[in-house]
Order: C-alpha cells, then structure tokens, then sequence
C-alpha cells in the first residue's frame, strides 16, 4: 500500500507529494520532493514510524528540483538513490543543475528550492530502462518515459505507477495540464512514452501534482489531446518571432480560462501556478519547435 506524504511546497497542500511504500526488506520511497521541504517530508516518515534513515532506496522519476531536490539530504543518512542514468552525473556534480537554476530563480532560489549537495557514488545507481529491484516480494520496475525531460523514470510497482511528469498535472479536480519546462520537451517523445504507461495497463498512476489516478484510460487520453494543444497553441506564435515575455501572459491567460472552467480559483489556482508555471512552459515549448524546426527562437 502507497502513503502519500504531502510535502506543502511553499505552504500549499496539494502541490508536491511524495510516495512511502513499506516492503519485507524495509520501506521505500519514490520522489524526494525539493529541499526546501525537506521537513515535511521528515515529519511524513514519522507519522508513518520512519526516520529518513530508515529508507532502504529512493527512487526519483528526475532531477528536476521538485522530483529530486532533497535526494542528497536522504543520501547523507545512508538511503541509496535510484536515478536515469542521464540525471545521474548531475546528482553526483549537481553544481551545472544548481547554476541552472539560480540564474532562472534568482533571489527566489533557496525560498523556492533550498539547497543542493552532491552525493557519493557509493549511494547512486543508475538504472537502465526494465530494469527491476526486488525488495521481498515488491518488485520496481524501470519505465524509460522521455519527452518531459530525457532523464525521466515511470517507476511500475505491480499496477501501480509512480509517474513524474510524465502523466501530467491534475490537482484537486482540476484539468490535466502537461508541464513544459526546459530545455528537453519532446512532443513525439512525450506521446511514446504515454503508449508505454498505456502497454504496461495500470489500474493506478501516481501523480507527484497531485496523487493517484484511477480512470488511467481516459487521463492518458486527455493528457496526450493536451499536449497537442499546448504545442499547437505555441506554433504561430513561435513563426511569428514573438518574444516569451510577450507570449507568457498569453499563455497564462488560456491556462486560468481553463482552470475557471473547472471552477478551480483562489488557493487552488495557486497550486497549478506553482507546479506549471506559465512562462516555464513557453520557455519549454519554444525550445522544443526551434529544435523541430532548427530555427533560433
């Protein structure tokens, strides 16, 4: 049985979650959520009777800051983290990561995010796509599952799985939304690896915005006509040369109708807001058609 652990990003429920499992050989958790929420996530594991050394494994669907931020405080209490081997070199050194981040977040950066250390090999294991962890009669699987970011896992455990990003947002009853940061959307990739949680017929997705999901059929099919329409939107202002200034209200403008339609206002709206941020995701989609179509954005 999975326990959600809510880590209340920036003092809002429902934006982050990360997920206990309890197994034979001890419990394991999926998702670490950022530093900066490192306490709740402490406070969650005690609820349940842990202390973070306790964890026998982490396992992080990537190395986006909200995924795996505070992998490296687990890692320091003995916990082996489990990682893409692309977003494994950046666990190591996360130092390129942070330097990333800090120019985009500026002084909001250690409010939004904490801190992030490297963490000894001896504690990483990079996982190959299919690869499976047994702990007692629970097995993990690995699910390759790019297009979010190249260094995504779908982690399946039985018919359950722990998706990321890559199953997309749904907070409080609110639309699907595909997150679309920078610097590695993929539409096409995105859509191979929605037929990969397809194919691997689960009866539960876990999202980490925001819990499960049980109508998985009509959730991936959502999702990918979402896609879609993030990506088209974004085209003929990508052909017209505008700026992402420019287009960023634009986008955040579609993005709030939506929510409105879904009677999803005030502190809810918030929580889409901190875990899709609009111009996050002009930035991303640009990128993604200047790659596409090898022009300078």
């Amino acid at each position: 049985m999975f326990h959600l652990i809510d880590l209340h990003f920036q003092e809002h429920t429902n934006a982050i979650a990360a997920f206990l499992l309890e197994t034979e050989k001890g419990p394991i958790l999926f998702e670490t959520g950022p530093h900066s929420t490192y306490p709740y996530l402490v406070e969650g594991l005690a609820l349940k009777g842990y202390e973070p050394k306790d964890l026998v494994a982490a396992f992080v669907t990537h190395i986006h800051l909200d995924h795996a931020g505070a992998s490296w405080a687990l890692a320091r209490e003995g916990v082996t983290i489990y990682v893409h081997p692309f977003g494994y070199k950046h666990l190591l050194d996360p130092s390129k990561l942070m330097e990333s981040a800090r120019r985009i977040y500026l002084d909001d950066m250690d409010k939004l995010w904490g801190d992030m250390q490297a963490i000894d090999a001896d504690k990483l294991v990079a996982v190959e796509d299919g690869a499976v962890f047994e702990f007692g009669a629970v097995q993990v699987k690995a699910l390759h599952t790019p297009g979010h970011a190249v260094h995504h896992i779908a982690w399946q455990v039985g018919r359950h799985i722990i998706c990321g990003d890559v199953a997309g947002i749904k907070i409080d009853g609110g639309p699907i939304v595909p997150p679309c940061p920078p610097p590695d959307i993929n539409v096409e990739d995105w859509k191979r690896s929605i037929e990969i949680l397809r194919e691997a017929k689960p009866a539960v997705l876990w999202l980490t915005h925001f819990g499960p999901v049980q109508a998985v059929g009509a959730h991936l099919h959502t999702l990918e006509s979402q896609l879609d329409r993030y990506a088209n939107w974004m085209k003929p202002h990508f052909d017209a040369g505008e700026a992402a200034d420019a287009i960023t209200p634009l986008l955040q403008e579609m993005a709030d109708e939506e929510l409105v339609e879904y009677g999803i206002q005030g502190e809810d709206k918030e929580r889409y807001d901190l875990a899709n941020p609009a111009w996050m995701s002009v930035a991303g989609l640009l990128r993604y058609w200047k790659k596409k179509t090898d022009r300078p954005v």
